[in-house]
């Protein structure tokens, strides 16, 4: 593929981030046919290079548990599965939702713990010996997960998709979709600011931008941009590590450690309809002293932070919070892959395998895609977990 010629693949991947590589990846370990990935930019220049990157089971929807579950498999066996240095992390992981949730909570453990995943509800004696110096007086109990952690975003989606272009998959950074091209209710390539490519296999990619790009053949994607601010703290000497990764609803921040003494802290609420090609590179004084004010009264060392940097990224949410995955309907071969509100980072592997399952045999098997269905929105049956807490 090059020049402006008119070129061809059997499965075409619109955007070469974590999703993108991910099913460029075990599409290819299958050998299916001319496997092409186009992105605007490059590898992981979206979404995938500013993630937070948080490695976690804990989710109210069993089949996000399964997808985070064989995701966590991949990550801890990351040398043997893809060939590449591991990029995972294991710091333990703690989730803490409002009192009034606790019995939320703890039916959700049991349901994940049904799921194979190894965690359990502490009480704030065992969270202190978990987590040495964190502030628990407004937590009875909390669910925790001992295998989970952090890893890399651009790490992830470089090693996918080199280790694909390795088993043949061919990839075009700087390339443009300008619009997808269909016929006779089937997808049949894009055009691109290089010229056209023809395939019968298309899957956006896509992030904040999926909604744009669908609208160009017809199908609202009901995907929104939200901008999101993240706060890189400097551990005050006193302090090496922050400790366990957490997910904390009454503070509404999550937070991480960070590889040289740092604290990686995020929100829970961005602003909605930016502009995913502009808006602001720079993380805003007022919303990094929210966040460090915030993850100090978890981790009060952490009142003597100093602030490294910020950092900004914009999440694809869906109606539900949930992703957004299988084929457009009334467009065969066209499917997408978005609408993963914050969550994609962590589901990434997984997302690649059903996709993959998809794509070949009709049908995911290792998890059921039906609940994350494009159309469901228009069903008016958007994904509703039984004990969903309320900031899901």
């Amino acid at each position: 593929m090059s020049g402006g010629a008119s070129r061809t693949a059997d499965f075409l991947i619109l955007g070469a981030g974590v999703m993108g590589a991910s099913i460029a990846f075990h599409l290819a370990r299958r050998k299916p046919g001319r496997i092409a990935v186009v992105d605007q930019g490059g590898v992981a220049h979206g979404g995938s290079g500013r993630s937070s990157a948080l490695v976690r089971m804990h989710y109210s929807f069993p089949p996000e548990v399964q997808l985070a579950a064989a995701s966590l498999a991949t990550f801890r066996h990351w040398p043997e599965v893809v060939g590449r240095p591991g990029v995972f992390r294991r710091t333990g992981f703690i989730r803490i939702v409002p009192e009034a949730e606790l019995d939320r909570m703890r039916r959700n453990v049991a349901m994940q713990r049904s799921l194979g995943v190894n965690t359990q509800m502490l009480a704030a004696a065992e969270l202190r010996e978990v987590a040495p110096g964190w502030s628990f007086d407004d937590v009875p109990a909390a669910a925790y997960e001992p295998d989970s952690g952090y890893g890399d975003g651009a790490a992830v989606a470089n090693d996918f998709l080199s280790r694909a272009r390795e088993m043949g998959a061919a990839y075009h950074p700087g390339t443009r979709v300008r619009a997808l091209r269909a016929a006779g209710g089937r997808v049949c390539g894009v055009e691109t600011d290089t010229g056209p490519i023809e395939a019968p296999v298309v899957v956006a990619a896509t992030g904040p931008w999926s909604r744009a790009l669908l609208a160009r053949v017809g199908f609202d994607l009901p995907v929104e941009p939200e901008l999101h601010q993240v706060a890189i703290l400097r551990n005050p000497k006193a302090l090496p590590s922050a400790g366990p990764a957490c997910i904390d609803s009454i503070l509404a921040v999550y937070f991480r450690s960070e590889v040289g003494g740092l604290t990686l802290v995020g929100d829970f609420f961005g602003t909605r309809g930016v502009d995913p090609d502009d808006y602001p590179q720079a993380a805003s004084p007022d919303a990094l002293l929210s966040l460090a004010s915030a993850v100090a009264k978890r981790v009060p060392a952490l009142e003597d932070a100093s602030l490294a940097r910020g950092i900004t990224g914009v999440y694809d949410m869906s109606p539900d919070a949930r992703p957004i995955l299988g084929e457009v309907p009334g467009i065969g071969g066209l499917h997408v892959v978005a609408g993963f509100s914050g969550m994609g980072f962590k589901i990434a592997p997984a997302v690649g395998l059903v996709m993959s399952e998809l794509l070949l045999d009709g049908q995911a098997a290792t998890v059921d895609l039906a609940p994350f269905r494009p159309g469901r929105f228009a069903e008016g049956r958007p994904i509703k977990a039984e004990f969903e807490y309320r900031d899901d």
